[in-house]
């Protein structure tokens, strides 16, 4: 198309309204395009949406990051002293209750016992020995004491045969003084109990005799119990004696107290040990987070609120707990130099106060965790927001925006 054409025959001017569109256009402000005004109002959406739920959670959550894993560490020791014959274990090898850890090289410990169940087989022979000989001295207390009394009846048995003859000396005396009977009779009356005397005399002393004999017999029995008694402690003591050897005998295999992961193995094949020699350590399964909260972020956290864990080794994934324990003090308080507050210029300083969070359900994080990892626990102080609301206050304000930045650019446009 030809260009039009002035009067004089030169190219006519663009009027100066096209000439100021044109370079507006061409000039407008990248901010003010309409592309730019939808893709700016979601972003603007967007960081509403995650603005407001920081704010929200915020509200509902106390978060730290001073806050380690846990877990009770069992350390393993030899109760006695020995010489390593194996080792069952590698460093980090998982382990259930009961399983062997380490030999000890039990020979030392198989004589020891064998000599002691030999020093029972003898202490229960001399306790038989003695037990028979105890069962005689009864018999002997038994015997000495019918004797005793057979001869107590004796003896009572001549005294009435004495106290007869007496009697008839005495009447045989007024018989011969009235001429009654002769002088033989009466010799022989008294020959009769001169003989009665005698005899009752000899049955007395052999009556005191046996009875001697039976406290004799009963003096050896009360011997004989005290031997008794003391063969019988001593075969215990041989008993007691074997226990020990054989309790001795099995700490010579060190087995797991406890389920876990063997950490700080400091033992091979060979080594010697001593009693109460620290040779490895087991960290059992069971692990939980302490948290050092600020003691003004205690205000609302209270004993068994649920808790979100995160755990800096795994990152992206959460573990649920909640509040098992709140230490009544702060860290400080129980260090090894705690603060003296009383004396110099006191400035106040945020504690911290140690948080104890368990896991609801055993941690399963497809690899190892144990304690000293960090975490961050956010304890749930309060009611969330449901994150529909959020959305929609979020998407409902960017739109605010999005209007009024809509209107600006097609003003400008215009």
């Amino acid at each position: 198309m030809d260009e039009p054409q002035s009067p004089g025959g030169a190219p006519a001017k663009p009027e100066a309204g096209a000439t100021a569109f044109l370079f507006r256009k061409a000039h407008r402000s990248a901010w003010m395009r309409r592309p730019t005004v939808v893709i700016g109002t979601i972003v603007v959406a967007v960081l509403f949406i995650w603005g407001l739920g920081m704010v929200a959670r915020s509200l509902s959550h106390e978060s730290t990051d001073d806050a380690f894993l846990a877990g009770d560490i069992v350390s393993i020791a030899p109760r006695i002293a020995g010489q390593v014959k194996e080792v069952f274990v590698q460093d980090n090898q998982t382990v259930n209750k009961g399983d062997p850890l380490v030999q000890i090289d039990p020979k030392d410990f198989d004589t020891a016992l064998a000599q002691k169940k030999a020093a029972l087989v003898a202490a229960d022979s001399n306790t038989n020995v003695i037990l028979a000989t105890f069962k005689m001295l009864n018999v002997q207390v038994a015997a000495a004491e019918a004797t005793a009394k057979e001869s107590e009846a004796q003896a009572a048995a001549d005294q009435a045969r004495a106290e007869k003859a007496s009697a008839d000396l005495k009447r045989a005396q007024d018989l011969i003084e009235r001429k009654i009977i002769s002088p033989q009779e009466y010799d022989s009356a008294k020959a009769t109990a001169q003989s009665a005397t005698n005899t009752l005399a000899a049955s007395l002393a052999k009556a005191a005799s046996d009875r001697q004999k039976v406290g004799e017999a009963e003096a050896e029995l009360e011997a004989g119990w005290a031997g008794l008694e003391r063969a019988l402690a001593q075969a215990k003591e041989a008993g007691v004696d074997v226990d020990l050897a054989a309790l001795s005998r099995s700490y010579t295999q060190i087995s797991a107290p406890v389920g876990g992961r063997v950490t700080r193995k400091a033992v091979e094949p060979g080594d010697y040990l001593q009693v109460g020699q620290q040779i490895m350590a087991i960290v059992p399964n069971n692990i939980w987070v302490v948290g050092n909260y600020k003691e003004t972020q205690l205000k609302k956290i209270r004993v068994g609120q649920p808790v979100e864990i995160t755990v800096d080794s795994v990152g992206g994934r959460k573990f649920s707990g909640h509040v098992q324990s709140i230490q009544a003090g702060s860290g400080a308080a129980f260090s090894l130099l705690p603060p003296e507050n009383a004396v110099g210029n006191y400035v106040k300083v945020v504690q911290r106060v140690p948080v104890k969070i368990t896991f609801d359900n055993p941690v399963e994080a497809g690899h190892v965790l144990g304690p000293g990892m960090s975490a961050e626990p956010s304890v749930q102080v309060g009611a969330e927001i449901p994150e529909a609301i959020m959305v929609i206050v979020a998407i409902a304000l960017a739109l605010g925006i999005g209007f009024f930045w809509w209107r600006a650019a097609s003003k400008r446009a215009t």
